[in-house]
């Protein structure tokens, strides 16, 4: 297995700076008693942490690459970005995805948020179903939310899978189709013919989960 590549924040050193190689980073600081210095697996975390210093750094980096959410709520609700943050951030005007299954398959159920308020825009659920149907499920529900309410918004889902499924305009799931699913293969056809008869303009962009921390749509049952 190839070794990961490694970025390298020279704060002090013989010639301070962003390195991309431990070699290149050694010549900075070999012989410099107070040396400082700290590898990231990113050129744009290295980057961040050199322009706001390894104070900052130690805390405002580690959050991200922990994950701890950058979405804070204000006295009336309403979420902002956190203000230590820097890099990319979530747009907020935005709203967003997300499923939930209790086993799986088990009991299914997906929402769409608003983003900036958390409102619930819409909610579903079915008796059987798999995560992968609720959250190809909630962005075709979430699309024709957008089209039919004449919304110019930003549409994030945390899934991958459910992503590709919707660009292909197909829920590729390998759920049995059984009386017990035969419902929710119904709404399932009807979610892929709207794919097939209709066109949106809607930008549909993956939640970085590891930056920004759980989707807002998200049901906190982790």
């Amino acid at each position: 297995m190839a070794k990961k590549q490694k970025y390298y924040v020279v704060w002090q050193g013989n010639i301070p700076g962003v390195y991309d190689s431990w070699s290149e980073c050694e010549k900075q600081i070999k012989g410099v008693a107070a040396a400082k210095y700290k590898s990231y697996e990113s050129r744009a975390l290295a980057e961040q942490a050199f322009r706001i210093g390894p104070e900052l750094a130690a805390s405002v980096i580690e959050k991200q690459i922990k994950g701890e959410p950058i979405l804070v709520t204000d006295e009336n609700g309403i979420s902002k970005i956190r203000s230590d943050v820097e890099g990319p951030v979530p747009v907020l005007d935005a709203i967003a995805v997300d499923a939930a299954c209790s086993g799986n398959p088990g009991v299914m159920e997906y929402q769409g948020v608003y983003v900036a308020s958390r409102t619930q825009l819409f909610h579903f659920s079915a008796p059987v179903g798999t995560n992968n149907i609720g959250e190809f499920l909630a962005i075709v529900h979430g699309l024709a939310y957008l089209k039919k309410n004449n919304l110019n918004l930003i549409l994030y889902s945390d899934s991958v899978n459910a992503i590709n499924w919707v660009r292909a305009k197909q829920c590729r799931t390998k759920l049995a189709l059984t009386p017990e699913t035969a419902k929710l293969y119904e709404i399932i056809r009807r979610a892929e013919a709207w794919l097939h008869n209709n066109s949106y303009t809607t930008e549909i962009r993956k939640w970085d989960t590891e930056h920004w921390g759980e989707i807002p749509a998200d049901f906190n049952r982790k």
